[in-house]
């Protein structure tokens, strides 16, 4: 247990240092304008692009993989929505919030520094893989199920070109093509560049984790929904389960690319959540209680796989 400790409390003592500067400090919300500009723009961007370029092409190319943690992601989605229209008598806008609660984990502030921080540069890649097309899953997914629901009121045209600017202008999913251009073509970037980039990347995880616990800290909880603990059950426990029971059989996949999936898929609901339903103006402030309860409850669930893994207890 202490590996185990020595992994999972500097990771959410991060979370909890921004969560406790948050409640301390009064500050607005805004004033983390700058910081998440740094993380989502130019840090982790600068860790995806550097880790990546170095990874031989072949190893970016696992499709069996990316389909696999896809599926999964997409499972967990339709259980969440599921549950969700039950939940609202046929809602479906507010049945995708849920849906989105369910399935959407913080893979970007979160992912990178948990996965690395536990098995090393090895879980780079498969990092970068989920990020991406789970983004461009759930980019695609919830402005058609929003224009169905008819909360969306942009036009077939209009969603299409929406969605393809949310996927391929993402600062992520930008760097991650670059990076792979770059391994294609062995780039070897200069060394004060790549010093610049060592920089940023090791910047990445401190910044968003502390990033993500002031965002946390800034949000209320005025009470908790009657359907909160089933979405979270399903966030926390059922999608890494799906994912750790397709990925165990299937010939081909690395070790640590399956454990890297199943810590992506543990991770809490992420702060995206808010802001999409900020966006439709639905389920707003139980998407914001989903992002808090569910942060602080990970620290439990988080533990526990990685407990499992580092003792070898889920046999591939």
């Amino acid at each position: 247990m202490g590996d185990v400790f020595t992994l999972a409390l500097p990771f959410f003592g991060l979370i909890f240092l921004g969560f406790l500067s948050g409640k301390i400090v009064k500050l607005p919300e805004s004033g983390l304008a700058w910081l998440n500009f740094f993380v989502v723009y130019i840090s982790l961007p600068a860790l995806f692009f550097r880790l990546i370029s170095q990874t031989p092409l072949e190893e970016l190319t696992n499709w069996s993989f990316v389909m696999s943690t896809t599926l999964t992601t997409y499972s967990a989605f339709a259980i969440a929505f599921a549950f969700g229209l039950w939940m609202t008598r046929g809602k479906m806008a507010e049945a995708t919030i849920q849906g989105l609660v369910g399935s959407y984990s913080n893979i970007g502030y979160m992912g990178p520094g948990l996965t690395i921080a536990a098995l090393g540069p090895a879980a780079t890649v498969p990092t970068a893989l989920i990020f991406c097309f789970d983004s461009i899953l759930l980019f695609t997914l919830i402005p058609v199920m929003m224009a169905l629901s008819g909360t969306e009121k942009l036009s077939w045209q209009q969603t299409i070109l929406y969605v393809l600017r949310k996927v391929f202008l993402h600062p992520f999913i930008i760097a991650t093509i670059i990076g792979v251009l770059a391994a294609a073509i062995q780039f070897q970037p200069p060394g004060w560049i790549d010093k610049m980039l060592t920089y940023l990347s090791n910047a990445a995880a401190p910044c968003a984790l502390f990033a993500m616990g002031v965002a946390v800290a800034l949000r209320q909880v005025r009470r908790v929904p009657t359907e909160m603990p089933v979405l979270l059950i399903i966030k926390l426990i059922v999608h890494p389960v799906l994912v750790y029971l397709l990925l165990s059989r299937i010939d081909g996949i690395p070790e640590s690319w399956i454990y890297t999936a199943i810590l992506m898929a543990c991770l809490p609901p992420a702060a995206n959540v808010f802001v999409v339903a900020q966006q439709y103006d639905t389920y707003v402030e139980r998407a914001s209680s989903a992002v808090m309860i569910g942060t602080l409850f990970s620290v439990a669930t988080v533990t526990t796989f990685l407990y499992l893994i580092t003792k070898g207890l889920l046999p591939l």
